[in-house]
């Protein structure tokens, strides 16, 4: 597709949405049952990909292909017309796809890329409940055992972990090594004997996240992905599109539907008839925050140009996801402000949405999750101050 007049695309995007956006998808998926969750994301999945839109930014060999302008006049266009979003795609099609294309084997690639298309469903494991913001320190291990590793230990934190088929898996498999050259990388399949999965109730009463227990559970050695040992290094991909490539449809998403909606509640008149962006206040700071989106909106594009072109500097995706997350705080936290008492009536929101949904106070709790994810807020400054900076590397403990 690249090469393709972006007026003619952009049309062709908006008359699929008018045609396919179900206009009462929030309404049904405010409170539905996780049968009815899962069925109407793999249906709207399956819409998507057969209109090519699903996977925009894999290699065209595997449904994809389109160049940056053109993602972003998807996501403008998805963003404009409230499509729902990819909620229990979203590690498939971004986590586990960018470290099969960077570090799987051509098996690996064929087995799993075109079953994510097919609906096959990804959960990360690799957070700890001791092992967080310091993730090298994990202690999940993978003993071997001939053609088998054995694992065995804890991962917390797994966004959809209840839905998905198969997990990315960081575990120790040298207790011995310095704590980063110890750990290697797999891909185990969910329904293998000795798995269990715990949802984790959060402070708005969803169950986003979940505790995975290992109690040694065989994974072939055939879905190690690079070298025994190297994981730290595959890990890189992985984070490094959570923190970057995938903020391109949350960077239009926040600043297309999610201002709108912001617009709209500094428009509408309280209980005296006055509408708060007739305060100067107020009205300076939407016009802040449309400044800081056009900004994370260029940051976004720019990165995955330069992803694409192999010139992106170290420390760049952690920029984009620390401006997004912080960025995510401080609108949401105002449109709570903006919404009064009423928007603490709000007590649900759509599943399929983006942490912009328009329910103000449900939105700034969830904005929390974005400054933890990921590396916290803190280990992005750090990266960008050794990365991107050449600032000295902090002191370690001993």
């Amino acid at each position: 597709m690249t090469g393709r007049d972006l007026h003619e695309f952009r049309a062709e995007v908006r008359r699929w949405c008018r045609d396919n956006v179900p206009p009462d998808w929030r309404t049904a998926q405010t409170g539905p049952s996780e049968a009815e969750f899962v069925a109407f994301q793999q249906e709207w999945f399956q819409k998507l990909r057969s209109a090519g839109y699903a996977v925009p930014h894999w290699p065209a060999a595997y449904g994809g292909g389109m160049s940056i302008p053109e993602q972003v006049v998807l996501y403008q266009e998805l963003a404009a017309h409230d499509a729902p979003r990819l909620v229990l795609a979203f590690v498939a099609v971004h986590h586990a796809a960018a470290t099969l294309l960077a570090a799987g084997t051509e098996e690996q690639r064929r087995r799993h890329l075109p079953a994510i298309l097919d609906g096959e469903l990804w959960v990360q494991g690799f957070s700890e409940p001791g092992a967080g913001s310091d993730l090298a320190a994990l202690r999940t291990t993978a003993r071997r055992d001939g053609d088998t590793y054995r694992v065995t230990g804890q991962k917390v934190w797994a966004s959809g972990a209840q839905y998905a088929d198969w997990c990315l898996l960081l575990a120790r498999t040298d207790p011995d090594a310095p704590k980063r050259r110890g750990i290697s990388y797999f891909l185990m399949d969910m329904r293998t004997p000795g798995i269990e999965v715990r949802p984790i109730r959060n402070a708005v009463g969803e169950s986003h996240f979940c505790e995975i227990f290992l109690d040694d559970v065989p994974v072939p050695a055939a879905n190690l992905i690079g070298a025994e040992n190297a994981g730290w290094q595959v890990a890189q991909q992985t984070l490094g599109a959570e923190r970057g490539l995938t903020m391109l449809e949350l960077a239009e998403r926040l600043g297309n539907a999610g201002f709108r909606w912001l617009v709209e509640a500094c428009a509408t008149p309280d209980a005296t008839g006055r509408r708060p962006v007739d305060d100067p206040v107020v009205a300076d700071r939407l016009v802040a925050l449309d400044i800081e989106i056009t900004g994370l909106r260029a940051l976004c594009s720019d990165l995955v140009e330069r992803h694409d072109t192999v010139t992106a500097g170290p420390a760049d995706a952690s920029i984009v996801k620390l401006y997004y997350s912080e960025l995510l705080q401080r609108m949401t936290d105002f449109g709570t402000e903006v919404g009064g008492v009423g928007a603490h009536t709000v007590l649900r929101k759509p599943m399929s949405g983006g942490w912009e949904s328009g329910a103000w106070v449900l939105d700034f709790v969830g904005s929390w999750e974005w400054t933890i994810p990921g590396g916290t807020s803190e280990i992005q400054r750090t990266i960008i101050g050794e990365r991107g900076l050449g600032l000295p590397r902090e002191p370690t403990g001993t």
